[in-house]
């Protein structure tokens, strides 16, 4: 099976080590995957933030860049379900609606990917430490996917896990939110690293890596000695 791998800014920008754990990830799963240069970002920040016409030329990018691919995947829930936005973006365009609307139904996230697609509960990953799982508001809420995270991290040996009081509220960060709403992103995420240390981890585990950089951050500004781990990294392990 060929893969197409969106990695998003954050992870080819600043988590490399997110990105190379995908695709070693898949790769032991039977996938080829394949990584086009060409890719840029997927519009989101400017479409939050009300520059559509802009992020459309950056979403056409994307569409032109992905068009071929079997499948596309993406260790970001958040990113995976801005190409499911695309089709409403180009609503009523004749040309971009029926490329978005493709582009869209073969996207999906990672953990969505190996347990609906591959059919795979249990990729063989060992990991021995306490583990809680943080929620991402785009990939639950907007994208849906909620249950393969927790069965692929359930399968994962040695791995303890704790659930996370609160999962279900937002961190804080929400893209250009943390940014025009300093104080109260700021309450927010203190709220979810309060949350994080009841559950007495080791690890903060979660999908998007825009998340574990928020959460991942302040933890470290308070001096906080719970790890942040991508899940594409704790299902990578042996």
């Amino acid at each position: 099976m060929k893969v197409t791998l969106f990695a998003t800014c954050i992870v080819d920008l600043f988590q490399s080590n997110v990105g190379k754990a995908t695709v070693e990830l898949l790769e032991r799963l039977g996938c080829e995957v394949e990584f086009p240069l060409s890719q840029v970002c997927c519009g989101q920040p400017a479409y939050n933030s009300g520059y559509v016409k802009e992020a459309k030329e950056a979403m056409k990018r994307m569409i032109e860049t992905f068009e071929h691919a079997e499948y596309i995947v993406s260790p970001s829930g958040s990113c995976a379900y801005m190409f499911r936005e695309y089709p409403h973006v180009f609503q009523g365009d004749p040309v971009w609606e029926p490329r978005a609307q493709k582009l869209a139904d073969k996207t999906y996230e990672l953990t969505q990917f190996i347990v609906e697609v591959l059919g795979i509960e249990d990729v063989g990953a060992r990991f021995e430490g306490n583990v809680t799982y943080h929620t991402s508001c785009h990939m639950t809420r907007l994208l849906g996917v909620k249950e393969p995270p927790m069965i692929l991290l359930k399968n994962v040996k040695g791995l303890k896990f704790t659930e996370l009081p609160g999962k279900e509220r937002c961190c804080g960060f929400g893209g250009t939110f943390s940014v025009k709403n300093v104080a109260i992103s700021e309450q927010m995420v203190d709220e979810k690293v309060h949350h994080v240390e009841e559950t007495g981890a080791q690890y903060l585990v979660g999908a998007d890596a825009a998340c574990l950089m928020n959460i991942g951050g302040r933890m470290e500004r308070l001096g906080k000695p719970v790890k942040v781990l991508h899940i594409a990294e704790v299902l990578n392990s042996r």
